[in-house]
């Protein structure tokens, strides 16, 4: 199953060193049945993409995780990261519980080799993450200026890399 998992620079650096990068919590997206469910229309390219946006949220959480606690990338902690993975069913729990997108990975890890591609933001998003993750709690508990906020910075596509380039990304940003 493709899965989404939300991420950050530091994770990433963790799994060039380590050849494997820890799950927060074990959680990822993915278009599960429900998720496919609660579409009326849609192909499975549309309904994927809905969870790589629930992914790009979940980092803005994780970047704001770093920041409080003096975690965040030395340069650069306004870039959220999504990994794009493939792993086997049997590693995968549905969460529906959580929301409609969550799924839990068993072992608390991915490597490298299960990386199908990484995508961070370009440094023309920076601002626009960097209020968003200030926003992200009042926008989860129903404040609408701060979902429009929210919403801004989920508008900007991240850009793609291939799992090889993996290297070259971290060494060039």
């Amino acid at each position: 199953m493709r899965l989404f998992i939300p991420a950050t620079l530091p994770m990433l650096e963790t799994l060039l060193a380590d050849g494997e990068m820890p799950v927060r919590s074990g959680t990822a997206f993915a278009a599960t049945p429900a998720l496919i469910e609660s579409y009326a229309e849609g192909d499975l390219e549309e309904i994927e993409h809905v969870a790589f946006l629930e992914a790009a949220r979940a980092s803005l959480r994780l970047l704001g995780g770093e920041i409080d606690s003096g975690a965040a990338h030395s340069t650069h902690p306004h870039r959220r990261v999504v990994v794009s993975v493939d792993l086997p069913d049997e590693r995968i729990t549905l969460r529906p519980d959580l929301d409609t997108a969550v799924v839990r990975i068993s072992g608390g890890t991915v490597e490298s080799s299960d990386i199908a591609a990484v995508h961070v933001d370009l440094a023309g998003a920076v601002d626009l993450v960097r209020d968003a993750i200030d926003a992200v709690d009042r926008a989860d508990l129903g404040d609408e200026d701060a979902e429009l906020t929210v919403g801004d910075a989920l508008d900007v596509d991240l850009a793609w890399y291939d799992a090889a380039e993996l290297p070259f990304l971290l060494t060039l940003l």
